[in-house]
């Protein structure tokens, strides 16, 4: 009996780590890597050079951003392709409390990430952030939110990604 416990858990390993081996090498997993890298973030609306860091973690199948600004705010995300639904997903999370939560996909050479939170009154606010790959090789981050259902929106981030 013990032989064959032991048996069965070294094939459970050996199918576990040949699946690891195997998954998130599809060309989707591989769209969102123009953001990877080390960066400053830049932004017209103040003159502060924020700080982040786009790698690759869990066997290449996660992005992690970590990101920081001078003034203490500090944020994460990690962002995956969902084979299942077959979209991207953002899950952020950062040091005022917020969770964001975005998906969306690969348009016209942009990731576009879509999602919505509620405001203190109980009211949902439509949120959509899009990466573009610049000429120069940097990234543009515009983050939008909506009050009115996506009638309308207004920027809250634009942000130019220069590779350090």
């Amino acid at each position: 009996m013990k032989t064959t416990i032991i048996t069965l858990f070294t094939l459970l390993f050996i199918a576990c780590s040949a699946y690891a081996k195997e998954s998130c090498t599809e060309a989707e997993y591989k769209q969102f890597d123009f953001w990877l890298g080390e960066w400053q973030v830049t932004n017209p609306e103040n003159d502060q050079v924020s700080e982040s860091k786009i790698s690759k973690i869990l066997g290449g199948c996660v992005l992690l951003e970590e990101y920081k600004t001078p003034s203490g705010f500090q944020g994460t995300s990690l962002n995956i392709y969902n084979k299942q639904q077959k979209t991207w997903h953002q899950s952020w999370t950062d040091n005022s409390g917020l969770l964001l939560q975005l998906n969306g996909g690969l348009v016209n050479g942009a990731m576009i990430l879509e999602g919505a939170i509620t405001d203190d009154k109980g009211k949902k606010l439509l949120q959509k952030i899009t990466w573009s790959l610049l000429e120069n090789n940097n990234v543009r981050q515009h983050w939008q939110q909506s009050v009115d259902a996506g009638s309308s929106w207004v920027t809250l981030f634009d942000g130019t990604y220069t590779r350090i």
